[in-house]
């Protein structure tokens, strides 16, 4: 009876801890980003330009501002679309109860599981579709940062394409028509494209079932001393990842795999030999890999000369992102310009979906508005997620990274580096707490032991 009456009482404070945090973060999607037109955008790879700088001859009055603005719409366009077509993972309330707890949200203490979440997401849409992929419906979403997107020139784009497809429309719908032909081949694709969407978003589900679920985590996150509402680091979230990855019995999951680097280092051989499996005493090209680097830019506070490798990295298209965020708070770098960094951010409480159902809704899992903040804010521990499609892709990869780990860094020491052969090799081996921990010094170990879930510090 005592038992349950401490049931209920926990079940009434988790009640109330949701309405707090539903309340607590309702701003995040109120506040307005605003972008330079002087400077370039990039986003996971994508370089947009909001700034036309020549004139344009074809202007009748010597003025360009028509097509300028139209050409700058274009470009907000393309980055809002490719932007809001990440997949985004935030907090959720009224979820299944997690085994071994009475939580039925993730508010105040999930966020970094939620980061890991979408760094993990971005690398199987690149698997799946590919990076030039974005979500049709994107742009349908409702904005509540408008205005910081140019929003006159926007309504002037989507004025003037409608008009255009309004004088189109019977011309291309006449029967056997070309375009009527592609128009049918490219709805076919674009709705396969829509079940791998649909499908990889509910791999992401909050419940028990989900491979790459809240749940699911939490679970492999027991083997590490860790549970439900206990602070997470990126370093430990990336094992985790490895870990549902190495677990996860779909099908479709079979031709991916993750690897976590060791102490900074990534040792190639090891890559190799998840990627490949051995056929008739052959290799046989067969995986793809996410590779998952936990580093550190600098002591207590990031280091300003690392800012150019981390814009570097995010210049790369096979970059999924950084699972990283400022103190107290976690963060899904995504982008940047000049020397702010773009994100998604997971502190916004959203109801839970159930992604069993057919055609449950997409909106909640895409970002209307990103965010954007200086680097010098960015705390210094963070893993950094790439996509390799293949081994040659791999190697390029590395001798690529190599290079601009060596020409962004006036440090002795790199910040990671690529070596061949084997981690057995080198008699090395960390668990993943141990890893966690290396990333901290004594001083920080004793301020991180005066949180609690409540101050949700990550980082």
């Amino acid at each position: 009876m005592e038992a349950t009456g401490t049931d209920e009482v926990e079940k009434i404070k988790s009640k109330f801890l949701s309405a707090w945090h539903n309340m607590k973060y309702s701003w995040v999607l109120k506040t307005k980003t605003y972008f330079s037109r002087n400077s370039p955008v990039f986003l996971l790879g994508k370089c947009y330009h909001f700034k036309t700088d020549e004139p344009n001859d074809l202007s009748p009055n010597g003025s360009n501002y028509d097509i300028t603005e139209e050409g700058i719409s274009r470009n907000v366009e393309e980055f809002r679309k490719d932007f809001i077509s990440r997949i985004w993972l935030t907090y959720r309330e009224e979820f299944p109860q997690i085994k071994g707890s009475t939580l039925t949200t993730d508010c105040g203490w999930g966020c970094t599981l939620r980061t890991g979440q979408m760094l993990l997401a971005q690398g199987l849409i690149l698997h799946f579709l590919g990076r030039d992929w974005t979500w049709s419906d994107a742009l349908v979403i409702e904005n509540s940062d408008s205005d910081s997107w140019t929003s006159h020139t926007v309504k002037r784009l989507t004025s003037s394409l409608e008009a255009s497809l309004t004088r189109e429309k019977e011309f291309k719908n006449q029967p056997n028509h070309p375009e009527q032909i592609l128009k049918e081949g490219w709805a076919s694709r674009e709705s396969g494209n829509e079940r791998y969407h649909r499908k990889i978003i509910s791999w992401f589900g909050d419940s028990p079932l989900a491979n790459f679920g809240l749940h699911r985590l939490i679970e492999y996150g027991r083997t590490s001393g860790k549970i439900a509402g206990d602070w997470y680091g990126p370093a430990v979230v990336a094992h985790l990842l490895r870990k549902a990855v190495e677990q996860a019995r779909d099908p479709e999951l079979q031709g991916i795999t993750v690897y976590v680097a060791q102490d900074c280092t990534v040792y190639k051989s090891d890559v190799v030999d998840m990627q490949c499996s051995v056929v008739d005493s052959e290799r046989s090209d067969a995986r793809s890999v996410i590779i998952l680097i936990p580093v550190r830019l600098g002591g207590e506070r990031t280091n300003m000369e690392y800012l150019e490798f981390v814009k570097g990295i995010l210049s790369l298209e096979y970059c999924i992102g950084i699972m990283g965020g400022k103190p107290k708070q976690s963060y899904y770098f995504a982008g940047f310009q000049d020397d702010s960094l773009i994100y998604m951010d997971p502190h916004y409480c959203q109801s839970f979906v159930d992604v069993s159902v057919k055609d449950f809704p997409l909106e909640s899992f895409h970002c209307p508005s990103p965010k954007k903040m200086s680097f010098k804010k960015m705390d210094p521990s963070c893993t950094i997620g790439l996509y390799c499609s293949d081994v040659q892709a791999f190697e390029r990869a590395a001798e690529e990274i190599t290079r601009i780990l060596k020409s962004s860094s006036k440090e002795k020491y790199p910040l990671f580096t690529f070596v061949n052969g084997h981690s057995k090799d080198y008699d090395f081996m960390m668990s993943p707490i141990q890893e966690e921990k290396a990333f901290f010094s004594e001083e920080e170990e004793k301020k991180l032991k005066h949180f609690n879930a409540e101050d949700f510090v990550l980082l």
